[in-house]
């Protein structure tokens, strides 16, 4: 979708191909210019070998032929006077029926759920890959930008797709190469149409909570067990002075 809040878009493509690999395609589509069902394009698309042959346009109301052939069979087609009325039903099933179904799916959106972490370079480099992912957000248009100290990052930045996270939902990943200092402060910048405003999610590079306390747990499991050896020591060199006593 170009514009959420002007346009939209539905798409259905029926392929056909023959045992020598030949390939024939149509794609029905419907543009949505406006609130009303007038204000709908309606467009029949026939390819070969991804080639466009043929097209009918609803705004002009005829068919175009782009090679000598179709030319010719869209000038039959024109002149079929039950073609019209195809078209207007078809125009009608798959695209006025489904304006409403398309608005609602149109104002549709998830706010992204962003994640920001570290990866360490291979063989002792100083220099890390941050890595800020933004998860499960409707629609696919959205914004990433890196920022340091309050400006654009615009080196060493990469960007992955925009991939299809299932349900409707999508994912994408921004990269950027930096060298850890203490004076600096990293965020990751995310714009989205769920958002009322730019979401920031800053790099802390100390330890996450999960981490500190995982830490924490093992620390306390060595000095119990330590306390714990010390004690038996203790008690065994007691006993032991008894006995010898007693003897």
């Amino acid at each position: 979708m170009t514009d959420s809040k002007a346009a939209g878009f539905v798409t259905l493509q029926l392929k056909f191909t023959e045992p020598a690999g030949n390939k024939f395609k149509t794609i029905a589509c419907c543009t949505f210019k406006g609130p009303q069902s007038e204000e709908t394009e309606y467009t029949v698309s026939y390819f070969f070998n991804k080639n466009l042959m043929m097209e009918y346009n609803s705004t002009r109301g005829n068919w175009t032929g782009f090679t000598a052939y179709t030319i010719e069979a869209a000038k039959w087609w024109n002149s079929d006077h039950l073609d019209p009325l195809k078209k207007r039903i078809e125009r009608k099933l798959l695209c006025e029926d489904t304006l409403d179904l398309i608005q609602s799916i149109d104002n549709l959106t998830t706010i992204p759920t962003v994640r920001l972490k570290s990866v360490k370079r291979p063989n002792g480099e100083h220099a890390s890959t941050l890595v800020c992912s933004a998860y499960n957000f409707y629609p696919k248009q959205i914004r990433m930008m890196w920022m340091r100290n309050g400006q654009e990052v615009t080196t060493d930045v990469s960007y992955s797709d925009v991939m299809p996270n299932g349900d409707w939902y999508y994912q994408t990943h921004s990269y950027l190469e930096y060298f850890p200092t203490s004076a600096e402060k990293i965020a990751c910048m995310v714009e989205h149409l769920g958002l009322s405003e730019p979401m920031f999610v800053v790099w802390d590079p100390s330890l996450p909570v999960e981490q500190r306390t995982r830490i924490a747990v093992g620390l306390c499991g060595l000095v119990i067990g330590f306390v714990i050896a010390i004690s038996g020591i203790i008690y065994y060199n007691k006993k032991s002075a008894a006995y010898i006593t007693v003897n």
